[in-house]
């Protein structure tokens, strides 16, 4: 195998690892992205049944500005 062919493998696994890490990196911010909706859902639920807002913000991880905007 002469060299161009070796660096041209090397520059496939490099983008293959790219792809895979940019996968990776989209993965988790959609599932952030889920668990925060589930989160402010939550916390909707709980402002209509008239819970503290300090309260919502402290149990479910969120900013009371957060609780606020709902």
């Amino acid at each position: 195998m002469g060299v161009i062919e070796i660096l041209k493998k090397q520059e496939r696994q490099a983008g293959i690892q790219q792809g895979i890490e940019k996968g990776i990196q989209k993965e988790r911010a959609r599932a952030e992205a889920e668990k925060l909706a589930e989160k402010l859902d939550s916390a909707l639920e709980f402002k209509k049944m008239g819970v503290a807002v300090a309260d919502i913000a402290k149990a479910l991880g969120l900013t009371v500005d957060q609780v606020n905007a709902l």
